[in-house]
């Protein structure tokens, strides 16, 4: 053990002098990225670890996600924190710019929200000499070394919430060269709290301490309601009264090619159902933009959600150019078909929120650190996910769900009491976990 720990601070001065030394390439590359409406306009110098607001007095916890989905994630456990200790201030970090225009909007009243350092000596130093956390929450995979040491040598307290990585990271960190950085990182945590059982093996194999990982569920499970303003519920409305008396099924977070599949069975069920609705959520908005732009082209009626067009008769396809409104939308529909899963390569996308709506919930294949969650619902009720290969088998199923109000009511009513049964407890297992083994040794 000490030959690896001696190992590990060698690859991390190693770490930190080639990221002291890039740093200048680094933050010219920031600004090519602002130029390119990749970061924020006016917020991007958060990314070298300098503050655009005032740190209030008293202890601070820092919640860190790297992108929307993640911290998503982290706004039930924030508001639990919020609610259960009042005298602690919370700061919020993301790294892009879709995330916070998505939760910048959410976050509860008194929570600071910043850009998140890059992982360069100087963005890390400054940020944490401004901020001075007394503890730090990572989401998921977030391992950055001069982050992770850095906090360490300020005695600052490591906690890593639905901790993964996937089986290719897994790989490359296992390996000889990364595996005692990696080693030395996890030793300065003091709550790990793993996805799931492979998970949590997968740290063990890298050495972190079997006494800080402990099990809470999946955070993601916690599907919570957000306040929505009054003109995102009128429009949600207005949408749902368009479709009103039309088949509707939908395909969400969909990746590019993907929509090629979901184009093509929205082709076939059309000859069955005339007057079927597709709405089409790709994952970035612009791609949404593109589906749009190509099926105008080729003669197609298609209404698009961010130039608020209404479904007219004779317009089958809604394309979703928007962030943050996807589980409203799940209510719309009764069919939900989740992207990001039917190409390999890819890895699957939260298929919770969906069932968190009552939707029948159906995926591709490909689900990646998604499979645990495919797994616990289908154990739960074999209904409750219908997972299809293909192009052919997703038609063959959304024929079925249309031609059969039994079924199709069965699948819904699963995946419900599914979401109901893993969600329960969720956001209480995790403040325990924190306040006991983060808390109390950060604010002693």
């Amino acid at each position: 053990m000490a030959a690896t720990e001696a190992a590990g601070k060698l690859a991390y001065r190693i770490y930190r002098a080639v990221s002291y030394g890039a740093e200048p390439a680094v933050n010219l590359h920031l600004r090519w990225r602002r130029l390119r409406g990749r970061e924020h306009s006016l917020r991007w110098t958060e990314r070298l670890g300098l503050p655009s607001l005032s740190r209030p007095t008293g202890p601070l916890l820092w919640f860190h996600a790297v992108s929307l989905g993640e911290g998503i994630t982290a706004l039930p456990i924030i508001k639990e924190c919020m609610k259960q200790r009042p005298d602690v201030n919370v700061l919020m970090t993301t790294t892009t710019v879709s995330a916070f225009e998505v939760i910048s909007k959410r976050l509860p009243s008194g929570v600071i929200y910043q850009f998140a350092p890059l992982d360069t000596p100087s963005a890390v130093g400054a940020f944490l000499d401004y901020w001075k956390p007394n503890a730090i929450i990572l989401i998921e995979s977030e391992l950055w070394p001069n982050l992770i040491m850095g906090a360490s040598e300020n005695g600052i307290v490591l906690a890593l919430l639905n901790a993964r990585m996937s089986s290719k990271s897994f790989k490359i960190f296992s390996g000889p060269l990364l595996l005692p950085l990696i080693s030395l990182m996890l030793s300065k945590f003091s709550l790990i709290v793993p996805l799931s059982t492979m998970q949590a093996i997968h740290f063990q194999l890298l050495q972190a301490s079997p006494y800080i990982i402990k099990f809470s569920g999946d955070l993601k499970y916690a599907v919570e309601e957000f306040d929505a303003s009054e003109g995102e519920l009128r429009s949600i409305q207005d949408l749902k009264l368009q479709l009103a008396h039309r088949q509707v099924w939908m395909a969400s977070s969909i990746h590019r090619g993907e929509e090629e599949i979901m184009l093509g069975v929205h082709r076939v069920l059309t000859e069955m159902h005339p007057d079927i609705v597709t709405i089409l959520v790709p994952r970035d908005p612009q791609h949404g933009l593109e589906i749009a732009q190509e099926l105008q082209k080729a003669g197609q009626n298609v209404a698009l959600r961010s130039r608020q067009e209404n479904l007219k008769p004779g317009t089958n396809i809604y394309v979703v150019d928007t962030l943050g409104e996807l589980r409203y939308l799940y209510r719309l529909t009764p069919i939900a078909v989740v992207g990001g899963s039917f190409f390999s390569g890819l890895a699957g996308h939260n298929i919770f929120e969906a069932s968190a709506a009552g939707c029948a919930v159906l995926t591709g294949r490909h689900v990646g650190h998604f499979s645990h969650m495919v797994l616990e619902m289908q154990r739960l009720n074999p209904l409750s996910v219908l997972q299809v290969s293909g192009k052919l088998e997703l038609e063959k199923a959304l024929k079925e769900l249309f031609s059969d109000a039994k079924v199709l009511e069965a699948r819904c009513m699963a995946a419900k009491q599914a979401f109901h049964a893993l969600s329960t407890g969720i956001v209480a297992n995790v403040w325990s976990l924190l306040n006991v083994h983060v808390l109390n040794q950060a604010l002693c």
